[in-house]
């Protein structure tokens, strides 16, 4: 019985990782790593604590990653502090008030907004806010693989 009291919420958590790694305020790979630590604590997994650490370690690096890539992208590619400041209000503002589109659009529009208000050429504030977006991207990207990952392993495990 205390198997699918674990079995319950561990899917859940695999299912709101891979959500979340699509909704910024939401953390995916770490849900997606709970899930995998309750179905260890089951019957239905044993996976190794080399296995466990791993993704440990995958879940902090991605993790991590997600902060620096959108701020690498932007300044990669011309934008300014000011850039960085818009792309990151325009990403909290896009989630709240436009979604599902403003979580794409909103560090763009932001980070183009900034950029104009600061001075910079129109030209350089769009370069500014493709390298918010392309490193939004990214970062979804690379959150989006590890959770899937870990929802391959939950899966095995399970059956």
């Amino acid at each position: 019985m205390l198997d699918y009291l674990l079995l319950v919420p561990a899917i859940i958590l695999m299912l709101a990782g891979i959500i979340g790694c699509i909704l910024p305020v939401i953390p995916g790979p770490s849900l997606s790593y709970l899930g995998l630590i309750l179905l260890q604590l089951s019957r239905f997994a044993q996976f190794s604590a080399k296995f466990l650490i791993i993704m440990a370690v995958i879940t902090i690096a991605v993790t991590m990653l997600d902060y620096v890539v959108p701020v690498w992208g932007t300044k990669k590619l011309g934008g300014s502090r000011a850039g960085i400041w818009g792309a990151g209000i325009g990403m909290v503002v896009g989630i709240f008030f436009f979604p599902p589109l403003g979580i794409i659009l909103g560090p763009f529009i932001g980070a183009v907004i900034a950029e104009l208000y600061k001075g910079a050429q129109f030209h350089q504030s769009l370069r500014s806010g493709m390298g918010s977006l392309v490193g939004f991207m990214a970062g979804t990207g690379l959150k989006l693989i590890a959770s899937f990952v870990m929802t391959y392993y939950f899966i095995i495990a399970l059956f």
